[in-house]
């Protein structure tokens, strides 16, 4: 199976899974569930969030999908499966990252919010893949680093409101069918990807990844995203993106 990786457009909302339109928990005030409100359209904020973020600063995510090659008459590229996604925003953007207790976010730094991979889709891969595409969209706009809120498996031994502590508990609370282990990225999985610990905490450290280290980074960066188009090439059926000789 072959996969391509693209930047999120607006139009391509409807092709992320049903989780990732509806999961709010970075995008909303969590000062409403404080209040005790409901949230009575989640998609619709999800939605408004990431046109308000594109609008103001840029491409906000990367897509997945299953690659079928060139599109037959009449057929939408759209249709093409949602295999996986990310999503990063500057700080300021995303209010559940004041409510972290690792916080705040580096002033020079992005956030990696989500990264979402669908069952079966071999997660370790296709994330270090959504993580690299993350990384060259952002070194190709100077951005020196990009940080993360991890979760650590720790989290799974708070099985009930009483063993929370104090400084989690606004990071605990959910909105909609969202939760924190859905909705908070895996601390391992980070540092697989190359990311450090630069605020530590048993449940929820903060991770950075540093985007300016010279030009042996981004060449890197580069070398990896060849690979990658690369790979997507050697997987297309034999005889596809060449011409046809008399």
């Amino acid at each position: 199976m072959a996969a391509r990786i693209t930047p999120l457009r607006l139009e391509a909302f409807e092709q992320l899974p049903k989780h990732a339109r509806r999961c709010v928990y970075w995008e909303v005030d969590p000062g409403i569930v404080d209040r005790g409100d409901h949230l009575s359209d989640p998609e619709f904020e999800k939605e408004a969030w990431l046109s308000m973020v594109m609008l103001e600063w840029g491409s906000c995510g990367q897509l997945v999908v299953e690659h079928r090659g060139t599109a037959a008459v009449g057929e939408d590229p759209g249709d093409e499966p949602c295999l996986g996604y990310a999503f990063y925003a500057p700080p300021r953007s995303v209010p559940r990252a004041g409510r972290f207790p690792t916080g705040p976010v580096s002033a020079d730094a992005v956030l990696l919010t989500t990264l979402g991979i669908e069952p079966g889709q071999g997660s370790a891969e296709l994330s270090q893949s959504l993580i690299t595409a993350v990384v060259g969209d952002l070194v190709r706009r100077g951005v020196r680093a990009l940080e993360a809120f991890g979760r650590t498996s720790a989290v799974d031994d708070l099985t009930d409101r009483a063993s929370v502590p104090a400084d989690v508990r606004p990071v605990m609370e959910t909105l909609g069918d969202c939760s924190v282990e859905q909705c908070v990225l895996d601390a391992d999985l980070l540092m697989d990807a190359g990311f450090v610990v630069v605020s530590h905490h048993a449940y929820f450290p903060r991770l950075r990844l540093e985007l300016e280290q010279g030009l042996g980074w981004k060449a890197g960066v580069e070398a990896a995203l060849e690979l990658l188009l690369q790979s997507a090439q050697l997987e297309q059926p034999v005889g596809a993106g060449t011409s046809n000789c008399l």
